[in-house]
């Protein structure tokens, strides 16, 4: 039985599709099971190993290299403030540790009420607004502390759903355009090359 949900399991397979290689979709695969459960379970990445033909252990070890990636629960708003060169002389310490305070939260710690996750980060290349700050990778320009409550407030009241979803989603939009390839057609392209392979290596 699949750990994701019908359309996340069919989104899945069709991944796996678009790859000369299966391993090749590891990683789509692990932010679409992240998608669903806000970060990686363990039955997600055997479910990830089963589709790419790899083990357990593998993707984990893929999943536990990116910092976009959780192997254990987070919060449904994960808050990134960068204290690299440029945030830091324009106050990202200062900016960290007033959003720790006003969160309740220790940097890697999740609040109380389950609702925010911190991290410290390095450059999210937003330079030119620094103290750069991150809610679930998108740029929201706190760059006050005051700014920054307001926009705790608006999270709290669920008033940003359109701008900031929750923690796991990276697109909303599914696109429509764009090349579009009969997934027979592919396999059966697949399988002709895998075919000229091995009768290559026969010769």
């Amino acid at each position: 039985m699949s750990h994701l949900r019908a359309e996340l399991r069919q989104r899945a397979e069709e991944l796996v599709g678009l790859y000369p290689s299966r391993r090749s979709a590891m990683l789509p695969l692990l932010h679409l099971c992240q998608e669903q459960d806000g970060y990686l379970t363990e039955d997600a990445m055997a479910e990830v190993a089963e589709l790419t033909g790899t083990t357990p252990a593998e993707v984990r070890g893929t999943a536990s290299f990116y910092d976009m990636f959780h192997l254990e629960p987070v919060g449904r708003y994960v808050v990134g403030v960068c204290t690299n060169i440029a945030c830091q002389l324009r106050g990202g310490e200062e900016m960290l540790a007033h959003v720790s305070a006003v969160l309740g939260c220790a940097v890697g710690g999740t609040s109380e009420d389950g609702l925010f996750s911190l991290e410290e980060t390095e450059c999210l290349a937003d330079c030119g607004v620094a103290p750069v700050v991150q809610v679930n990778h998108r740029y929201v320009r706190t760059t006050s502390p005051e700014a920054f409550d307001q926009m705790v407030a608006e999270l709290r009241a669920g008033r940003l759903e359109h701008d900031v979803p929750s923690h796991g989603t990276l697109i909303r939009v599914r696109r429509s355009g764009g090349l579009r390839v009969d997934p027979e057609e592919i396999a059966a392209e697949r399988a002709s090359a895998r075919a000229a392979r091995a009768a290559r290596q026969e010769q």
